[in-house]
């Protein structure tokens, strides 16, 4: 059968610039083997898998706007959260599907997530906030780094803080070494200076079949209330320093973690794969 797949470039203020995410509008779920041999077809750092009908035990907390069931697919494995797919995903729908929409909403595997179209065209992912706490730096992974580690916090990811933005711009990480930290990722980070950025990082997804991604979302809803609390300030810019590089508009809100982006559409089409 022919399922449509957009491909967009999300947080990118200009084409072939901020991570490629492909978009793939479903009926109804297929088997998830099915949904990660096509992720691992697609070989981009996620497949962001729509389908409008919401599970039984899933309420939309505004009625009057759309919700749609979400899932998130690298090319190795299913994940429980993923910005710059979520934001891809939300272009593709207030672009072609919900053009009056004000707000879209999307149940996943970490509840329910958000994106809102702002007036200048960017769309913002109002996402969980989340608190990483301090641990001792592990040999290992200053070895892999080739980089002295600063601090070291763990959330969802390993965070390591690095002394400038220049050091996390030149890593040339060791992947094997790093595999044997067994986290989900590893994100380097330093403060913006001598950029036109609040903080700075790269990530390297460890466990995620992602050499490095080139921007992510779900890092920052760890990043952003570190660099908040650090630097006093509540609204901030971050850099992603991937070859690509991508740009986040970032704002913390009691609990939750505001980013907001742009995307640029490179390409739309049919895949073919089994029926089901």
């Amino acid at each position: 059968m022919r399922v449509p797949l957009i491909q967009i470039d999300a947080f990118a203020d200009a084409l072939f610039a901020g991570n490629p995410a492909a978009v793939m509008p479903l009926g109804q779920w297929p088997a998830d083997r099915l949904l990660q041999q096509v992720a691992t077809e697609n070989n981009l750092s996620e497949t962001a898998f729509l389908v409008p009908e919401l599970p039984a035990q899933a309420t939309a907390p505004d009625a009057g706007q759309p919700a749609y069931a979400l899932r998130w697919f690298t090319p190795a494995i299913e994940v429980d959260l993923c910005g710059h797919a979520t934001l891809a995903a939300a272009s593709y729908l207030f672009a072609d599907v919900h053009p009056t929409a004000e707000r879209l909403q999307f149940w996943t595997r970490s509840g329910w997530l958000h994106v809102t179209q702002e007036a200048d065209g960017e769309l913002t992912l109002d996402f969980p906030a989340e608190q990483s706490l301090p641990v001792d730096v592990d040999p290992i992974l200053e070895q892999a780094l080739g980089a002295p580690v600063w601090q070291s916090l763990q959330g969802s990811d390993l965070i390591c803080v690095l002394d400038s933005a220049e050091t996390v711009r030149r890593l040339a990480p060791d992947h094997h070494l790093l595999s044997r930290l067994q986290v989900r990722g590893v994100v380097v980070t330093s403060a913006g200076e001598g950029t036109d950025f609040d903080f700075v990082s790269r990530y390297f997804g460890v466990l995620a079949g992602v050499a490095e991604d080139p921007v992510t979302g779900s890092a920052h809803t760890q990043l952003v209330p570190l660099w908040a609390q650090w630097l006093g300030k509540t609204t901030l810019t971050a850099g992603q320093l991937s070859a690509r590089g991508g740009t986040l508009r970032c704002r913390i809100a009691g609990d939750r973690v505001l980013l907001s982006g742009r995307c640029h559409r490179y390409l739309e089409g049919f895949a073919s794969i089994p029926t089901w």
